[in-house]
């Protein structure tokens, strides 16, 4: 009988031990997102010594919150922005080659209700396909009025011309974020969720490392660094505002945050493999239909905000607008009462100097690097799908900077992330319920562990908890049910439901208190008040 391979385990204690180490680090990466996970691996891939620090839990704001696809972006092609475009087609080929059990291809389908619409919509598609080159995921196809009935049996058939079909890819973010955790952890970096970084420091006008708090403990901690990132996020200006002072000069925002509501429905509504994309809806925004996780994701919306809540909410004319919009290409129209779970996400959105940021669909999606006098290098902007990207255009910034030798770059284009079995080897699809499959080759080691053939939900089960107590991170129900399962983000009502089995299995395995009462009125604001 072949022995299961032990991941690497996250003991909270074990962590905090080594972040209380007078070390001193290569890079110290304030924010456990997208982007600076990304960073993480880069880093400590080119043999960096790394040390990453999370306020809350990694991937716990935008980059648990996207619209699930790996794209190179249709409408931004629509817009010009062809470097983009061609970026984002290559880097979205390299993200589902080295995670093929979070990341996959996906169909859509783009019904016409206008004679002109596919030819013209075909044609922009095309040259979507030529600028992925030997990177596309399938050819772009014309379709006739029944044969983008049979891809979308649910779509509204009248006035229905025909369609185009084309090929993006379509991923689960959160557990993306947590296997890059987890892969920059197996290569020797310290990451550290709930430990938020309270105060920059420095020597001589240069920074030189942070004072991060343990939130479960209180305990402070002293890190030095030769480099500071801050890839925060929507939070970026938080740290640049801080920098600022320092220097003794006032700093402008450089953040234009905008949300993007997300609403989930149950798979009748699109019981296909296939995502409905309408380019230009009433008012000039695209909408999707995504099958997703057993459940289908409507959105989404591009609306200008001027707070940074943590959990932001929708705004009532958001979910009229999703609602509506769907009903229109839709067979059967979404009510509120059919919406068994939305969402919200902050875009961090880089604006132009003298912009207010008050239109944020015309503000470039684009990430920004750049260095501070300090040396403080901050990135934001940008999308899931180049995460990888951003990540060497940040090490360059680094490089440049002079606080960390060149090492070169391209080591990551090739490294699979924890759990990545050969392509090949993948049955399911992202459409499908989450279960054993969604570990990869982790799945026997899930399977080992106490409760594996307890069910607490569909997908879920109490090894599975057990698994995200020992080796991934969790530290509370929220973890496990809104990004280690993705429960939340599926089923509030059920999420809410199995909340207290979760909490038993999770308190028996840390200990300690888990939150219980916190994540059961977090699940109330995931459901519209009907």
């Amino acid at each position: 009988m072949s022995q299961v391979a032990t991941p690497l385990t996250t003991d909270r204690a074990a962590l905090l031990a080594r972040l209380a180490q007078p070390e001193t680090y290569d890079l110290a990466i304030i924010g456990g997102g997208a982007t600076g996970l990304g960073v993480a691996v880069d880093a400590v891939a080119r043999g960096f010594k790394v040390v990453l620090l999370e306020s809350m839990d990694f991937a716990k704001g935008t980059s648990s919150r996207a619209t699930k696809l790996v794209h190179g972006g249709v409408r931004y092609l629509a817009q010009g922005n062809i470097s983009l475009v061609r970026e984002a087609l290559h880097e979205r080929t390299t993200l589902l080659h080295n995670a093929p059990h979070l990341a996959q291809p996906l169909a859509f389908v783009m019904p016409s209700y206008r004679l002109l619409d596919t030819p013209f919509y075909g044609v922009g598609l095309k040259m979507y396909d030529a600028l992925a080159g030997k990177a596309g995921l399938g050819a772009t196809e014309f379709l006739s009025r029944g044969k983008t009935v049979q891809y979308l049996p649910t779509v509204q058939q009248r006035g229905l011309k025909g369609g185009v079909k084309y090929w993006d890819g379509q991923f689960d973010d959160a557990r993306l974020a947590l296997a890059l955790a987890r892969t920059a952890a197996a290569k020797g970096a310290l990451l550290v969720n709930y430990c938020p970084a309270e105060k920059l420091l420095y020597e001589d006008g240069k920074v030189s490392g942070l004072i991060c708090r343990d939130e479960e403990s209180g305990q402070s901690f002293n890190v030095r660094a030769k480099c500071v990132v801050n890839a925060t996020g929507p939070w970026v200006d938080l740290f640049r505002q801080q920098d600022a002072e320092a220097q003794g000069k006032p700093v402008k925002p450089m953040v234009a945050p905008s949300q993007g509501v997300h609403v989930v429905v149950d798979r009748d509504f699109l019981p296909s493999d296939h995502a409905l994309l309408v380019p230009k809806t009433a008012d000039g925004r695209v909408l999707f239909a995504v099958p997703w996780l057993g459940k289908v994701i409507l959105g989404t919306t591009d609306t200008p905000r001027h707070d940074l809540a943590r959990e932001p909410l929708p705004f009532q004319q958001e979910l009229d607008f999703i609602l509506s919009e769907a009903g229109k290409y839709l067979s059967r129209k979404p009510t509120l009462a059919d919406v068994r779970s939305m969402w919200v996400g902050l875009r961090p959105l880089v604006k132009p100097q003298d912009d207010d940021g008050a239109n944020t669909k015309k503000i470039s999606r684009e990430h920004t690097v750049m260095a501070s006098r300090t040396g403080l290098i901050t990135v934001t902007g940008g999308k899931w799908t180049t995460y990888r990207a951003m990540a060497e255009d940040v090490l360059a910034e680094c490089f440049e900077a002079g606080c960390l030798p060149r090492r070169p770059a391209g080591v990551t284009v090739h490294l699979p992330l924890v759990g990545a079995p050969a392509e090949a080897a993948v049955q399911h699809r992202m459409n499908q319920t989450q279960g054993l499959h969604s570990y990869g080759t982790e799945a026997a080691a899930v399977a080992a562990l106490p409760g594996a053939d307890s069910w607490l939900a569909d997908g879920l089960s109490e090894a599975m908890v057990r698994f995200a107590a020992r080796f991934e991170y969790a530290r509370s129900v929220e973890d496990v049910l809104a990004r280690r399962s993705r429960l939340l983000f599926l089923d509030a009502r059920k999420a809410a439901e199995i909340a207290p089995r979760v909490a038993a299995v999770l308190a028996e395995e840390l200990g300690r208190d888990v939150h219980l009462d916190d994540f059961l009125a977090l699940a109330r604001q995931y459901l519209p008040a009907v």
